[in-house]
């Protein structure tokens, strides 16, 4: 029986899994108790399911577009009593899953999140915009969604990441589940170090206004999430150069 689950959710991302999933198994070499990989395939157009296969991970599909809901296909499939929540283009450094697992252990802290660090170095305008998010992350104490760490008990009890919002569900989630939390004479905590290390692609792709529009939107007007218009081109992917 394992004792925790990492769930990846995954849209098309054959390219980025092997090095995800390599930081995986080894984060997980590092833990004392047994743990599973579980992926979700998120109605992917190319090999993403067979890889995570050949890599060792469990494959669940759930044929909807939409983060929260592929989050909450895997937890549903997840065996372990921790659950711990990791996007597909990121890497878990060792120390950050033990320092998670230590605080589940402890009993005295619910679950939580990581400051990130992104892949690559950024231009001044995209510092900027991760810089407002770690001020926000700290201060708030809400979790980004490249990892979330949290028990069964407690993710069921708020009924999950919710399916009313299609960006920002993690910060819906660290409301719900700090009130739940502290309801329980537990805390929730955001592991500043080691930061997970997420990739930067976003950045690439989107300009720094709609990151800071996305920012502000979670933080002065979160139902703004629940537009499907509003937040479609964190849905959208920029298409590959022809050569």
């Amino acid at each position: 029986m394992v004792s925790y689950s990492i769930v990846i959710p995954a849209f098309n991302e054959e390219a980025h899994l092997p090095s995800t999933l390599a930081s995986v198994h080894a984060a997980m070499r590092m833990v004392a108790e047994p743990g599973e990989i579980v992926v979700v395939d998120n109605n992917s157009t190319d090999r993403t399911a067979a890889v995570a296969r050949e890599l060792g991970a469990r494959v669940v599909f759930e044929p909807i577009n939409q983060i929260s809901r592929a989050r909450n296909a895997g937890a549903r499939a997840a065996q372990g009593a921790w659950l711990v929540f990791l996007d597909a283009d990121t890497q878990l450094p060792p120390g950050l899953l033990v320092r998670a697992m230590e605080n589940l252990r402890s009993g005295k802290i619910a679950g939580g999140g990581a400051l990130m660090e992104m892949d690559a170095p950024l231009a001044p305008r995209f510092q900027r915009v991760v810089n407002a998010w770690t001020w926000v992350s700290r201060k708030l104490q809400w979790a980004a969604g490249s990892f979330v760490y949290c028990t069964r008990e407690g993710f069921d009890a708020v009924g999950g990441f919710s399916l009313k919002v299609y960006a920002g569900e993690e910060v819906f989630f660290s409301h719900a589940y700090k009130k739940w939390a502290r309801r329980q004479g537990r805390s929730f905590r955001i592991v500043e170090s080691p930061r997970v290390l997420t990739s930067a692609r976003k950045l690439e792709w989107y300009s720094p206004a709609q990151l800071l529009g996305l920012l502000v939107m979670m933080t002065l007007c979160p139902m703004a999430m629940r537009s499907k218009r509003l937040c479609a081109f964190w849905y959208r992917r920029p298409k590959p150069a022809q050569g």
